[in-house]
């Protein structure tokens, strides 16, 4: 009775292993999903013409995962007053700061666009300098991404931002805005002497999130075999047919000495 009690326990942290290594196959799986998704998006949208904005975002809220990164054009003119920085944005190691630009459409509707990106400046709290936008009419060609979630604790002084919520900035400029979806600035037209740095292309790599969630799999399997074997190891001993290990004949050599010297 004791042995099936003490194996009992041994099967049920097995089982609970196997199931935490198969929760954890599935997590990784699901993230190769997403990341498979991400790739397909990109090839299908990144290098399409650009096309009207309303045509892709029917409403100010729309948030539709399957336009980020389709180019679309715009006119309209800057709302350079407004303009607000997105703190530690960290560019190939080296800190700075994204440029949002809130941009007024001919309809009276502000759409937010991402110029580029700056470096901080001798300190961390602001950049040195930022290239200005154009004033007046302006085409700029962008492409659409997916607006931020705040995080919470984490703050900003004025006139920058934690993240790219687009609430605030809609907040900020007190106008009907597109606070589901912001763009990533292609071009513009006039084009400026100067301007931030633009946004890479996104990396299509879908990780190792396969090869993950297969080790996973290998480790819960593993451990029932492991299993398996003590069993039989332990019924082999108990019935006298376990070959003899090196571990003991050093039980036996230690107990023939003890013998010797009449314990």
């Amino acid at each position: 009775m004791t042995w099936l009690r003490r194996w009992g326990g041994y099967v049920a942290l097995t089982i609970v292993f196997a199931i935490a290594c198969g929760l954890l196959s599935w997590w990784q799986w699901s993230r190769r999903v997403d990341a498979v998704d991400e790739i397909a998006r990109i090839e299908a949208n990144y290098d399409a013409p650009p096309a009207e904005l309303t045509d892709l975002l029917p409403g100010l809220a729309s948030a539709d995962e399957a336009v980020e990164w389709r180019p679309v054009q715009l006119t309209g003119e800057y709302l350079v007053d407004e303009q607000l920085l997105v703190r530690n944005r960290p560019r190939n190691s080296l800190p700075g700061f994204e440029v949002l630009v809130p941009l007024r459409l001919s309809d009276g509707t502000v759409f937010v666009v991402d110029r580029g990106w700056v470096p901080g400046g001798s300190t961390p709290e602001a950049p040195e300098s930022v290239p200005a936008a154009p004033e007046g009419q302006v085409t700029v060609v962008v492409r659409l991404k997916p607006g931020e979630p705040e995080i919470p604790g984490r703050g900003a002084p004025e006139g920058q931002l934690a993240t790219v919520r687009l609430p605030d900035v809609a907040d900020l400029v007190e106008a009907p805005t597109y606070t589901g979806i912001y763009g990533l600035l292609v071009s513009e037209d006039p084009a400026p002497t100067e301007s931030p740095l633009p946004a890479f292309k996104p990396v299509e790599d879908e990780g190792p999130h396969l090869s993950y969630a297969l080790q996973w799999i290998v480790f819960g399997i593993m451990a029932f075999v492991g299993l398996i074997w003590a069993v039989r190891r332990e019924r082999k001993i108990a019935a006298g047919n376990a070959p003899v290990t090196r571990r003991d004949q050093d039980a036996d050599v230690e107990d023939a000495v003890l013998d010797a010297r009449g314990r």
